[in-house]
């Protein structure tokens, strides 16, 4: 591959590139103003049916337009180029080399067409396209040509831009005729190697040919992706979901917009950029817990088994049991009092409408309006039958009489205080578990001490589950045209109910079995998609890792024969020489010895996280506070965070730091029945540098690996 980078003087190429971005600025500022005045301008005149519907679309259209055009001031409008023979893009195109004056066509040159590739579409004031759209079909060639398939594409060329976002260098590489292993690209290497600072990025300029087959996946396609650490699962499904809205927007929106869901808020705080420089600023982002229980705080952990039952699908039928258990019998004469007379509604007819409306399997709250209809219409055909009447269905099931008897027999349902009295009160429990949990369950997931009201519930993340459980016994909850599901492997059987309820089309599903904490966690992909209603989704795996070096990524997978042994081991995109430290030392000297890796890390480029066991942050917070090491502790709302970071384990999945210090592996691994998983998680965040320190003993399989690993191994006592 050619490589060419500013070095003092930027080269004449790399000043022409630079001065055609520029033009493409323009062209995006025109476009934006364009779209400004239109929205100012306002809609055409006419009636009001016009003015409410149509009028109000193209302003919401327009709205649409100006965000899209934002955003980009800064950013470059391009990151790569493809040249074709000419006549093989824009063969109607005139032939000119340099139709602005800026030395570099950006259509034709005289023996080639030349296609940019940027984070979107930039077009001239004659709509004819400058910068091509990543997501357009004239696109896929940028990632997917290859010497094997080469679709046309010459060379491929990518650009480097500096720490200001100014395009620095460029990278051909021969595609057509080329041989069959070109070797490894610098610049992709550069960007996955540079470092991190603050949230997640986008990786739309190296997306690899296997992450885009799965990101171009149709709509209609759900897909289940097993990836590794580094692997770039979470940015596959957050680029598809990118890909989806620029293919297939307006069906979206019909079917009610997409959404994606993570295991928390710290989580959804390192990806909340990416799909927004993308251009794509109305995709709603919930943790599992706000999706199932909104206005309810989680403030308990359940412990293992108390996971497993509430967590289990068995938990349906009790919830449903509990529920239509709230349906009485009918025993008295219903009495309606209408136009100064008295109809009523005997024992009888009222016990056969409510058997007539239970078997049509509708809805709680849906039969509960059905049933009220029912009741008015008997009253009704009697007030038909004797004089006639002017009066409505609606007005008579809205009757104080039917109204009392609905609240006797069909009451209205609270579903959290319906959960709270299940889960707080043991005879209720026992009366609707019976034949579906067996007394120990039961005894599992009552809590106890009573809190004494609704309001001092501690509500676990399982019980939020049932919440919405209830909730969607009640009614139907709104539907999404797709959703992004990650970290899905530590979702239980009941997570899995509240998403299917809400899917009205295909779903991407992200995750890692080998990461799998949750006691209550399903175990694997198929009973997954099988819960979210989609048993025939794909199963794609991703082993491949960009993000992780091998020396760290070949530590971390001595874990995987006691986690996952079905899983292959992952590879790795990168060496990662000297990225991979063991510090044993004595209790006294571990401090010291974090304070030193964080001021070594620290005194380098990018990120640096502390990483431990839950119970231990709060005393490490104390040490780096008296070395006087400023640090930000995961989960706390700071509005600058420090560039070092003292992280719980549990709240660890799927983030990622340059340098990550673990300590005390075998404390991660004693917290918690599934420690070992928790401990993979922590060993695999690291993107340049893991440095493990430990007082107590590695556990076995770390023990076996660290002479075999050939890492750099030191004692301090």
């Amino acid at each position: 591959m050619d490589y060419i980078e500013e070095t003092g003087g930027a080269a004449p190429e790399i000043r022409a590139e630079r001065e055609f971005m520029e033009l493409c600025r323009a062209k995006l500022l025109r476009m934006r103003g364009e779209a400004e005045a239109m929205l100012d301008r306002g809609a055409a005149e006419g009636d009001a049916v016009v003015d409410k519907y149509f009028n109000h679309a193209l302003r919401e259209f327009r709205k649409k337009t100006v965000a899209d055009l934002s955003g980009f001031d800064d950013a470059p409008l391009f990151f790569g180029r493809l040249d074709y023979a000419a006549g093989e893009v824009f063969d109607d195109r005139p032939e000119t080399a340099d139709p602005d004056g800026t030395g570099l066509a950006h259509t034709r040159t005289e023996d080639s067409d030349l296609l940019y590739v940027g984070r979107r579409g930039v077009r001239d004031a004659d709509g004819e396209p400058v910068v091509i759209d990543w997501r357009a079909s004239l696109s896929r060639a940028f990632y997917e040509a290859s010497p094997l398939e080469p679709m046309g594409v010459r060379v491929r060329r990518r650009y480097g831009f500096d720490q200001a976002g100014l395009l620095s260098a460029f990278e051909d590489e021969p595609i057509e005729g080329a041989p069959v292993s070109p070797g490894a690209s610098r610049l992709v290497t550069r960007e996955i190697e540079r470092p991190r600072q603050g949230p997640m990025r986008d990786i739309v300029a190296t997306i690899q040919p296997e992450q885009m087959r799965l990101v171009r996946a149709p709509l209609d396609e759900t897909v289940c992706i097993q990836g590794a650490p580094g692997t770039g699962k979470t940015a596959v499904g957050l680029h598809r979901l990118a890909y989806l809205l620029f293919a297939e927007r307006e069906r979206l929106r019909k079917e009610g917009g997409v959404a994606v869901i993570g295991p928390n808020s710290a989580f959804l705080a390192y990806i909340h950029n990416v799909l927004p420089a993308l251009g794509e600023v109305e995709v709603v982002q919930l943790t599992i817990d706000d999706l199932t229980g909104p206005g309810l705080e989680v403030s308990r952990v359940d412990d293992a088994r108390a996971a497993r039952v509430k967590g289990g699908p068995a938990m349906a039928e009790v919830l449903r049991r509990h529920l239509w258990a709230r349906i009485g019998e009918p025993d008295e004469e219903i009495e309606v009092r209408h136009q100064q007379r008295i109809w009523r509604v005997p024992v009888s007819e009222q016990a056969e409408e409510l058997a007539a409306v239970l078997e049509r399997g509708t809805t709680y709250g849906a039969g509960r309006e059905l049933y009220a209809q029912r009741l008015a219409n008997l009253v009704l055909r009697r007030m038909e039958r004797a004089s006639g009447t002017s009066t409505t269905l609606t007005q008579l099931s809205k009757n104080r009489g039917i109204g009392q008897a609905l609240r006797r027999l069909w009451p209205v349902v609270d579903p959290g205080r319906l959960v709270f009295e299940l889960l707080t009160d043991p005879v209720q429990l026992a009366g609707v578990a019976a034949g579906v949990l067996s007394a120990e369950d039961q005894r599992a997931i009552v809590v106890a001490p009573r809190p004494r009201s609704m309001r001092s519930m501690p509500w676990s993340t399982l019980d939020l589950a049932l919440v919405d459980e209830v909730a969607g016994l009640l009614g139907r909850p709104v539907r999404l045209g797709h959703v992004v599901v990650d970290e899905a492997q530590d979702l239980s059987p009941m997570h899995l109910r509240a998403i299917a309820r809400r899917l009205a089309g295909a779903c991407t599903v992200l995750g890692d079995l080998a990461q799998a904490t949750s006691p209550s966690a399903v175990r694997g992909w198929p009973e997954v998609l099988t819960r979210l209603n989609r048993p025939d989704g794909a199963i794609e795996v991703l082993d491949r890792g960009y993000r992780v070096p091998a020396e760290v990524l070949g530590f971390a997978a001595r874990l995987l024969p006691h986690l996952a042994p079905d899983l292959t081991g992952p590879t790795s995109f990168r060496p990662g020489e000297d990225s991979l430290r063991v510090t044993g030392t004595g209790v006294r000297e571990r401090t010291p010895a974090i304070v030193e890796a964080c001021e070594s890390a620290l005194a380098g480029e990018g990120s640096v996280c502390v990483l431990s066991a839950d119970a231990d942050v709060p005393a490490l917070h104390r040490e780096l506070v008296a070395a006087a090491l400023a640090h930000t502790v995961l989960g706390e709302e700071v509005p600058n965070p420090e560039r070092l970071t003292l992280a719980p384990v549990s709240l660890a999945k799927g983030l990622e730091y340059d340098t990550v210090v673990v300590v005390e592996p075998a404390r991660i691994v004693a917290a918690e029945p599934r420690g070992l998983q928790r401990l993979y998680v922590a060993l695999t965040r690291a993107v340049s540098r893991l440095h493990v320190i430990h007082a107590e003993p590695l556990p076995e399989p770390l023990r076996e690996a660290v002479p075999a690993a050939g890492v750099v191994v030191r004692s301090v006592s």
